[in-house]
């Protein structure tokens, strides 16, 4: 921290958190920032903040417009004098907005997403686009590039208050052994490629799936399709009409999501939107080559041709060829795991990401007092 400033003091108000969003919290309490942090107590990590000292308090937001939530949220920023609230998802942000009206204090909100915020809607001007938030830390920057060029009469949100900072990850945390995934059956000679993903549109699971027409027979190439995928009833039937029906295997829904991927071979990911995938870094963090579209923040993620191969959206061509170029190349696939491993350790580790953190809270800080 710098000693001729004000020390940030801040709030931080979540949900159920995830872990790289837990460590942010714990990494930056250990390097002394002083921090408070509402979160959902049903959260698997709330007990891991609680005992890592991180001062934390209940919160169950029920929507953008939870009067209960946005008066708990009031009383705490009249405990203490907070310089910085940052939001981590749009209930939080809105339900802080309320309760900080009137308050000399800074709000931040974080974005991992492409979409959904626009003038025409009536949600986005109590969230993203309310003229008191002051920063909007996006996880990539294809996502500040989308804030960016949101226009309304002409004129755009200030460069200044939309801002990159990666999400990391720390390379301990990927440790545990591979899933056992015998049971589907794959013949010894396979290249098996994870595919880990939301049943919902712009997944590319059908391109994905379309892609295996464009395999010769003797490829080596065969898919792990894992997610809440069993009920859709499209993409069954896209499956049995596929000339590779018997190359392709569904998961379902798995908590040990992670280390399915690290007990395949390699990763796939079609989708035609994305932040900065989380299931790519993990791949990447169990040293698996990886195949990604061009979509949002992939391509910061993966370099083409050192971490992985990046091919264009909805290519089903594109994606049967770099994946079987890999299967067919045993050096070339350890190349792009070991590179992609190196990536995450040094490029999207939480250690940056609490450093780059606390330097967007000082500036604010400062802001704030000056």
């Amino acid at each position: 921290m710098n000693s001729k400033s004000s020390s940030p003091v801040v709030l931080c108000i979540t949900d159920s958190c995830d872990l790289p969003e837990s460590e942010l919290f714990i990494g930056l309490h250990r390097a002394g920032l002083q921090i408070e942090v509402m979160a959902n107590p049903k959260g698997r990590n709330y007990q891991r903040i609680e005992q890592a000292g991180v001062l934390i308090s209940p919160i169950t937001l029920t929507g953008r417009f939870d009067g209960v939530g946005a008066r708990k949220i009031r009383e705490k920023l009249k405990s203490r004098q907070f310089t910085v609230v940052q939001s981590f998802n749009p209930r939080a942000l809105a339900c802080s907005l309320r309760a900080s009206r009137g308050m000399d204090v800074k709000i931040v909100v974080y974005r991992g997403v492409i979409g959904n915020v626009g003038v025409w809607s009536p949600e986005s001007w109590i969230t993203f686009l309310h003229p008191r938030v002051d920063r909007i830390m996006c996880v990539s920057d294809a996502v500040k590039r989308y804030f960016l060029n949101i226009r309304f009469l002409g004129r755009r949100i200030s460069p200044h208050k939309i801002i990159r900072i990666y999400k990391g990850h720390n390379l301990e945390w990927y440790t545990r052994a591979p899933a056992d995934i015998s049971e589907f059956g794959f013949p010894a000679t396979a290249f098996v490629f994870c595919c880990t993903g939301r049943d919902r549109p712009g997944k590319g699971f059908g391109t994905l799936v379309d892609a295996m027409e464009y395999l010769e027979d003797d490829s080596p190439v065969y898919l792990l399709l894992v997610g809440d995928l069993l009920e859709n009833q499209e993409l069954a039937a896209r499956i049995r009409s596929s000339r590779h029906a018997d190359r392709i295997q569904l998961a379902g829904f798995r908590t040990d999501a992670p280390q399915v991927a690290a007990a395949c071979d390699g990763l796939v990911l079609p989708s035609e939107s994305e932040g900065l995938p989380r299931v790519v870094i993990e791949a990447m963090a169990y040293r698996r080559p990886v195949v990604v579209t061009d979509a949002g923040g992939m391509p910061e993620l993966v370099r083409d041709g050192l971490d992985g191969l990046v091919v264009p959206v909805r290519n089903s061509a594109a994606l049967a060829g770099a994946m079987d170029s890999i299967a067919r190349n045993p050096e070339l696939a350890k190349t792009f795991g070991d590179n992609g491993y190196q990536r995450i350790s040094t490029d999207f580790n939480t250690n940056t990401t609490v450093q780059q953190t606390l330097e967007l809270y000082q500036e604010l800080t400062d802001e704030l007092r000056a």
